[in-house]
This record gives C-alpha cells, sequence and structure tokens, in this order.
C-alpha cells in the first residue's frame, strides 16, 4: 500500500504546512516476523489516541496479517508508552514511533490509514487533517462533538476521495442488521415508534471539586486542545471526560450513538433526520459533570414515525403495525417470533453486509468502495445525538431542518450547531 500513496517530499512537505522530519522509509525490521501478506501490500497504519477504545482499536488493527502499525500518538506520556510498547512486543523491534502531536503522523507521507480513539472533542480536527493528507481513517463514535463539525468533515472527506469508517460498531452485528431488515422490507408492517435504552451514569464526581496539580508526562494544554480552558483535575480527563459538555453529550453519545444510529438505519435516513426535537432531562446543579443524568427526549420524522431515547436499556425495539422487534448486544427478539425464522436472503431489499466493523475498514481501503458506516452515516446518527442534548439543555420544542442543518429562525438553538474552538484550533 505505501508504494502507491508516496509522495515525494516537496509534495509532502508543501502539504503538511509544517517541517516535521521523518524517516523516508520504514526500515526492514519493522516488517514483523509474519510473511503472509507481503510488505507492499501491507495497509501502514497508526494510532491517535491510545487510551481505553483507542488502545482496544489499536489492538484490533495490530492483530490483523494485512496491517503494519507504525506509529502511536497520546498525550498522556504513560498512554503513548504502552502503546508503543505493545507494537513492539507485536513485531519484536523498537520501531514504532511515539509522539505527542497527531499531526506528526497525518503528515507523514509513508502512512496510509489512521485510527482515532481520542475523546470526543478531538475526534474532528485530526480526522480533517488526516484526510487532507490522504490517510484513510477509523474514528471512533460519536462521530462529532457538534453538529456542524459533522457537516464540515463529511465534505472534507468525500473531497479528498478518502475512505472513513466510523465506530459505531453495532451496524457489523447481525442481531442489530436483522432488526434494521425486518423494519426496511415491511416485515414489521407500517413503523409507528423506535424506543432506544441508554444506560445512567456509571460515574459520579461530587458536589465539590478542587483543581489539582497537572500530573507529570501529561500535556493538559494539547488534551484540551479547541475545548474552553480550564484548570485540571482527574475526572475531566481520560474516562470520565464523557460526562462534561466541554468535551462529549454523557450517554447519549456513548450508547445513544450506537443505538440511535440503528434507529436511522431501520428508516433509511443514513442522509437525513427528524424534523422535530423535544426533551427534558435531569443535570447536575453542582460538581464537576454537567451531561444529563436521566435522559428522555422524543423525535419525530416528516412521515410520522416518533422515536423515543431515555434512560434504560441499552437496546432498541422497533415497533410497527403488524409486528415488533427487539435488539441488544445479547440477542435479538421479535413479536411474532416467527419473523426471524425469515429468509433473510430472500428480501427485497437488502442493507449492507459486515460481520467485522474493523475489517470492512480494511478491505474499503484496499478495494475503495464505501464502508458500512461512512463519514455521512456517522455524522447523521451523531446529529441524533446532540438533538437530543440541545433540546433537553434548552429545555423546549425545537424544529430542524434535515436538509439545510439548522434549526430555521431560532438562534439560540443554531448557537449549538457549531462550538466555538480555542485558538489556534479551527476546522479550516
Amino acid at each position: 500500500m505505501r508504494s502507491k500513496r508516496r509522495l515525494s517530499r516537496r509534495s509532502f512537505l508543501k502539504t503538511a504546512g509544517a517541517a516535521f522530519a521523518f524517516p523516508a522509509i520504514i526500515p526492514s525490521s519493522a516488517l514483523g516476523a509474519d510473511g503472509a501478506v507481503a510488505p507492499s501490500e501491507r495497509i501502514v497504519m497508526a494510532a491517535i489516541g491510545t487510551g481505553g477504545q483507542g488502545m482496544g482499536n489499536m489492538g484490533n488493527f495490530l492483530g490483523r496479517k494485512e496491517v503494519q502499525m507504525v506509529a502511536v500518538c497520546d498525550v498522556d506520556t504513560s498512554h503513548r508508552n504502552a502503546a508503543k510498547e505493545n507494537v513492539d512486543k507485536k513485531y519484536q523491534n523498537s520501531d514504532c514511533q511515539a509522539y505527542n502531536d497527531f499531526r506528526e503522523i497525518t503528515r507523514r507521507d509513508d502512512i496510509d490509514a489512521v485510527c482515532i480513539g481520542t475523546p470526543d472533542h478531538w475526534h474532528v480536527i485530526p480526522a480533517i487533517d488526516a484526510a487532507k493528507n490522504k490517510k484513510d481513517i477509523y474514528v471512533e463514535k460519536p462521530l462529532t462533538l457538534a453538529i456542524g463539525e459533522g457537516r464540515v468533515l463529511s465534505d472534507v472527506v468525500k473531497q479528498h476521495g478518502r475512505i472513513l469508517q466510523t465506530g459505531s460498531q453495532q451496524r457489523s452485528s447481525e442481531y442489530f442488521w436483522k432488526a434494521a431488515m425486518l423494519a426496511r422490507n415491511g416485515k414489521l408492517g407500517t413503523i409507528n415508534q423506535i424506543s432506544v435504552g441508554i444506560p445512567g451514569n456509571n460515574k459520579e464526581c461530587g458536589p465539590s471539586w478542587t483543581p489539582q496539580p497537572v500530573p507529570e508526562g501529561f500535556d493538559y494544554n494539547m488534551w484540551l486542545g479547541p475545548a474552553p480552558w480550564a484548570e485540571y483535575h482527574p475526572l475531566r480527563c481520560h474516562y470520565t471526560f464523557r460526562f462534561i459538555l466541554d468535551y462529549s453529550g454523557g450517554q447519549v453519545t456513548n450508547f445513544g450513538a450506537h443505538h440511535l444510529d440503528i434507529a436511522q438505519w431501520a428508516l433509511d435516513m443514513d442522509e437525513s433526520g427528524p424534523v422535530e426535537v423535544s426533551g427534558n432531562g435531569a443535570f447536575p446543579e453542582t460538581g464537576l459533570f454537567t451531561t444529563a443524568t436521566k435522559v428522555f427526549f422524543e423525535c419525530t420524522y416528516a412521515n410520522g414515525v416518533k422515536l423515543y431515547c431515555k434512560t434504560g436499556g441499552p437496546n432498541i425495539q422497533i415497533e410497527g403495525s403488524e409486528g415488533s422487534v427487539r435488539a441488544s448486544r445479547k440477542n435479538v427478539t421479535s413479536n411474532p417470533a416467527s419473523l426471524l425464522e425469515a429468509d433473510f436472503s430472500a428480501f427485497e431489499t437488502q442493507l449492507y453486509r459486515s460481520n467485522d466493523h474493523h475489517q470492512n475498514f480494511l478491505e474499503c481501503v484496499k478495494s475503495r468502495k464505501q464502508p458500512i458506516c461512512t463519514a455521512e452515516v456517522g455524522h447523521r446518527s451523531a446529529t441524533v445525538c446532540h438533538l437530543g442534548n440541545i433540546s433537553m439543555q434548552l429545555g423546549r420544542t425545537l424544529k430542524w431542518d434535515p436538509k439545510a442543518e439548522n434549526f430555521g429562525d431560532d438562534q439560540e438553538a443554531n448557537s449549538h450547531v457549531l462550538r466555538a474552538m480555542r485558538e489556534p484550533w479551527s476546522l479550516a
């Protein structure tokens, strides 16, 4: 894969816009002991964000014969060193490069693809930079922190002809595929409503907190990046970032991003969305956390279908005039039960089939076909999450235009579509 996309060093420096010094080629010792796939045919990858899910994604790709992982990046030295150690152990060498700044990966001319497992507020900027520098991208869900980010990213990915897979892995599960297939093929009759249940918060923050010294080896300013400046506390970062609105959307964009994605798929709304949303939620009044602790919102689509999302789950239930189907990560059930006994291969509408989300991405990197969860799909599914959070924050019903991607003349609501970014970061 490398030889087909290599730029001249002059072209690379012009594209990168920064004088980073990189090796022109990967040392031969980095090719590892497994010669089942010729080095010239391997997908050269790097990981950006290597804590938690980021480390999981990196490990998943690292275990694939067609992948050569050559670099890792994290602003936490402990995460970065652990990731490098894992890669070096896999290839039995010490060639993996470790960086603090994602641009030292996205602007290398010998890398084909990146996997991004950063906190939500750091998904889009590295992905845009990767796309502009001819990298394919696997990026965790939710794809975005704000609706407007998704439109920019989706357009950039399309403009530069890149492959992007959003990490909404339930699309590659048989249980959720069957649920969507039943809905899309009319086997449930006319769809009336979809109910999504999401778990409550699994972390707590006390009513008060005191700023703490930034740990040695943690580039906190870079971790904040485009988010507003705030004093450091351990609960602000790593896993618990997801319960602070400056960086994430709580369980709505955590588990909700998965199930609401399936709802969009079942309703054939991958390039659209609801036209109205209303919600009310319980929010912390003290402490560091700011996302909803109890969730309820209702979306209405142009065809009249209601989509409900509330605390309690996680699962999704699709109800129609002639039957219903309920899917979770454990199983799929239907009423009547005979719905699941049908020959799905004979259905008129055949939805995209994938049984391995990471492998689907790699196959599409090679074939240049679109993956099961593209940038547009990820953007539209994340939009439903953001609509729910915005309606709960404002505490009123909002009209949404899925084509224009705005709230019409509602300036207060429109102010939430795209967030201001702390300098020097931007989507440009």
